[in-house]
């Protein structure tokens, strides 16, 4: 039996989201010197669990998963439409990918430098350096906001266990903190942009299913 499903974020959620996510977002960058001298773990990453937890923010992990859904939503076809029977595999790649373009995007458009590079300083890269490359670069941090896009989207698809799933997120997150490569604000910011992400995947993927309902309605009359 498929777990329920979220209905998502409604207009007065979403609102209070913002509201906590950009009170998140001040207070991270308030925290990002004492996080990089204080959770700096560079032997962290080489263990069992640290590596586990980085592996949270590798695209293809989720791609395999989303592959492993619609494989078993297949069956579905014979009583639901095909978009709906691989939906969920659908939805989980779509929001762990748009998280990793969107990640590289907003890192050439901010262009902050990782901090282990500086000491813990904030160093923004000229644009005539290196412009279409994000090697280097830390915020948002890609790995986070993949691993959020698809903890958020499998909080929407299984709510039951939401917070399994954004426990791993999180776990990536402070990965990537302990390592040295991002600050604090770079996977808040992830995270943020993780949830929208997937909520605003989720709202098309609503709509769809709203209007291929309305259509087999207006069929059976």
């Amino acid at each position: 039996m498929n777990s329920p499903e979220s209905p998502g974020f409604s207009r007065s959620a979403l609102l209070r989201f913002l509201i906590v996510a950009a009170i998140a977002l001040v207070l991270a960058h308030l925290a990002d010197r004492w996080a990089y001298v204080h959770l700096y773990r560079p032997r962290f990453q080489d263990s069992d669990l640290g590596r586990m937890l980085r592996v949270m923010g590798f695209l293809p992990l989720w791609m395999a998963a989303a592959l492993a859904l619609a494989l078993c939503d297949r069956p579905l076809r014979a009583t639901r439409s095909a978009y709906a029977a691989a939906s969920r595999g659908l939805l989980l790649f779509a929001s762990a990918t748009t998280g990793g373009i969107a990640a590289e995007l907003l890192k050439l458009l901010f262009r902050r430098e990782r901090p282990r590079a500086h000491a813990g300083a904030y160093v923004l890269r000229a644009w005539t350096d290196r412009p279409f490359s994000t090697s280097g670069l830390s915020f948002p941090s890609s790995h986070a906001l993949v691993a959020f896009g698809a903890a958020a989207m499998l909080a929407l698809l299984f709510p039951r266990a939401r917070w399994v799933w954004y426990a791993l997120g999180v776990g990536c997150a402070y990965a990537r903190v302990a390592a040295g490569a991002h600050f604090l604000s770079d996977v808040t910011a992830a995270a943020i942009v993780g949830v929208l992400v997937a909520q605003g995947i989720w709202r098309l993927h609503l709509r769809r299913i709203a209007r291929e309902g309305a259509g087999a309605s207006r069929s059976a009359r």
